[in-house]
């Protein structure tokens, strides 16, 4: 079983911050530069509603599998190794920039595109843009912990 929600839990993470990555490090600089604002802005809400579902299923899995697992192998969080706690927290932290962006300013990037309202779009990408950049750094960091915490100091 263990094997099981440990595949799961590195899917689900892998998915999301992978998808971060590539949307924050790869399509955001060449759509910034070659697409025209409502080309952009509708380009951004149509990548998001395909990758939201996705990440909503992450967000669902990842606390599932990971309290499943910390329960599991090390009894609860009394005998949890620090790296399990610092996944934890920035676990929560990730998803709570997450649920933020998706029933704040995503909404509200939705709602100026079909109203055509490209100023207010491009600011509410621009808040997007930085909890993504800071939800990437946060993943990428889990990730690290995740694959070498057992070996730090």
């Amino acid at each position: 079983m263990n094997s099981i929600l440990i595949a799961l839990h590195l899917l689900a993470a892998v998915i999301w911050v992978g998808g971060m990555f590539f949307a924050y490090m790869c399509l955001r600089p060449v759509a910034a530069t070659q697409l025209e604002p409502p080309v952009r802005l509708t380009l951004w809400v149509g990548t998001f509603g395909k990758f939201f579902p996705w990440v909503w299923a992450s967000v669902i899995l990842l606390p599932l599998t990971g309290y499943w697992m910390l329960f599991a192998m090390f009894g609860g969080f009394a005998s949890a190794p620090i790296y399990v706690h610092l996944m934890n927290a920035l676990g929560i932290i990730m998803i709570l920039i997450y649920l933020h962006v998706f029933f704040a300013p995503y909404r509200r990037l939705k709602q100026a595109v079909l109203s055509q309202d490209w100023p207010t779009g491009g600011q509410k990408l621009g808040q997007i843009r930085m909890l993504v950049g800071l939800n990437t750094l946060l993943g990428l960091i889990t990730v690290a912990i995740a694959s070498g915490g057992r070996y730090f100091g």
